[in-house]
């Protein structure tokens, strides 16, 4: 009985960790991506994100400052949610985490790009290696090269959703539903970014993919999160 109470208790402490960091990771990507990244950056249009950045490099940095935290977040949401499912499914749970710590490496890996981006704009004006047109191009390779990595990344990233669905939708402790919306999350993450990277050319029919999967791929890890906070490891209430 005592080992069962520990167990719970354990399962309990990995689902706040895990609740607590999807809720910040989805507020810090809000930030990072939709707020400062959609912001700065203009697509085609070197010159213009070249003195966005220029001109609000605090603000640049405090994008990087928010994929840090998102990157730090991933590793240790990786390990909770391997404690917390590894009772319903050891192996599907180990491989959940692997493959989130792989998404993990792409993302750090994406991340540099933005680094590069930071140093190459660090003193523009003093470089004697390069014209400003030089510098913007090269600006824009890294932002490209960030967000072009980023959606490989994501692919992975759907594999783990997918294994972490599966996992919820059979098990008789998570509500159905979380199960389901994770399930339909990670086929959005996996053929949207399948289609950003193979498909590119193709702009409308991402743009529907996008629309489709938009409320499963929001409300599925940050429903996931939620209830991890409210309800995650903790006894029935006949027990």
């Amino acid at each position: 009985m005592a080992t069962s109470v520990r167990i719970l208790s354990n399962e309990r402490k990995s689902a706040l960790t895990a609740g607590a960091l999807l809720i910040i990771m989805a507020l810090a990507a809000f930030f990072s991506y939709g707020f400062v990244h959609g912001s700065l950056v203009v697509k085609g249009d070197a010159s213009t994100t070249f003195n966005n950045i220029l001109s609000s490099n605090g603000l640049f940095k405090a994008e990087i400052l928010g994929w840090v935290i998102i990157l730090i977040s991933d590793i240790i949401v990786a390990w909770a949610l391997y404690i917390f499912l590894k009772p319903m499914n050891k192996n599907l749970s180990l491989l959940g985490a692997w493959l989130r710590l792989t998404y993990s490496a792409v993302l750090g890996i994406a991340i540099l790009n933005l680094i590069f981006v930071l140093l190459l704009l660090r003193d523009p004006n003093d470089s004697s290696s390069f014209t400003i047109e030089q510098i913007q191009s090269l600006m824009m390779l890294f932002l490209e090269a960030f967000e072009s990595i980023w959606s490989v990344g994501l692919i992975i990233f759907g594999g783990h959703l997918l294994i972490v669905g599966y996992v919820a939708f059979k098990s008789d402790r998570i509500p159905k539903v979380i199960g389901i919306l994770l399930l339909l999350a990670s086929i959005g993450y996996i053929v949207i970014h399948l289609s950003k990277t193979f498909l590119s050319q193709y702009d409308g029919l991402i743009a529907i993919l996008n629309l489709v999967f938009a409320i499963p791929m929001i409300a599925g890890e940050l429903g996931f999160g939620i209830w991890l906070l409210l309800r995650g490891g903790k006894l029935p209430k006949s027990a």
